[in-house]
C-alpha cells in the first residue's frame, strides 16, 4: 500500500516519526509536505494530499498540522475526499469503519508521537464496514459535493 503524508511547518518531526513507523511496517510513503521550519500554509499541504488521494497517486493520506483542524478543512475541499481530524485511536477506527475516511488528520501540538502512531495503526488496520447503512451515509456525504 502507498500512503501519502503532508504537513505544515509545525509537524515536521511528527511527520518523520510516522514515516519511519510506516516504513518499518512495510508501507511505501510519499512525502507531500514541507521539510522547512519556515512558515508553510496548511491549506497548501491539505490541498496537496487531497489531490494526491483524489488522483490515486497514493491509496490514502495522512495530514498533520498544529491542530489537525486546518489541514483537514483544506483537504476536505478537494472533491472525493473524506478527511477526518482525530485525536485518539477510537475515533480513527470509527471514521474508517463507518465513514471510509480516505485521509486521517491530527495535530502535532495536540497528540504525542506514540498516540499518533496508534491513531495511524487503528485507521490503517480497520476496513470499511461496507454495511448498507454506512454505504448509504457515505454516498449521502459524497452527494453533497454535487
Amino acid at each position: 500500500m502507498k500512503i501519502g503524508i503532508s504537513n505544515d511547518h509545525a509537524a515536521i518531526d511528527l511527520k518523520y516519526a510516522i514515516i519511519n513507523h510506516l516504513e518499518a511496517k512495510g508501507y511505501e510513503v510519499v512525502n507531500y509536505g514541507t521539510d522547512s521550519t519556515e512558515s508553510y500554509d496548511y491549506p497548501i499541504a491539505g490541498k496537496r494530499i487531497g489531490e494526491a488521494v483524489r488522483d490515486k497517486e497514493v491509496d490514502c493520506g495522512i495530514a498533520i498540522c498544529g491542530t489537525g483542524i486546518g489541514i483537514s478543512l483544506a483537504a476536505n475541499k478537494v472533491k472525493g475526499i473524506r478527511a477526518a481530524c482525530v485525536s485518539e485511536p477510537v475515533s480513527a477506527y470509527l471514521t474508517k469503519l463507518h465513514n471510509d475516511a480516505n485521509i486521517i488528520c491530527f495535530g502535532a501540538r495536540i497528540v504525542g508521537e506514540e498516540v499518533a502512531k496508534a491513531i495511524v495503526d487503528a485507521w490503517l488496520d480497520t476496513p470499511f464496514d461496507g454495511g448498507e447503512r454506512h454505504v448509504r451515509r457515505v454516498k449521502m456525504i459524497m452527494d453533497i459535493e454535487k
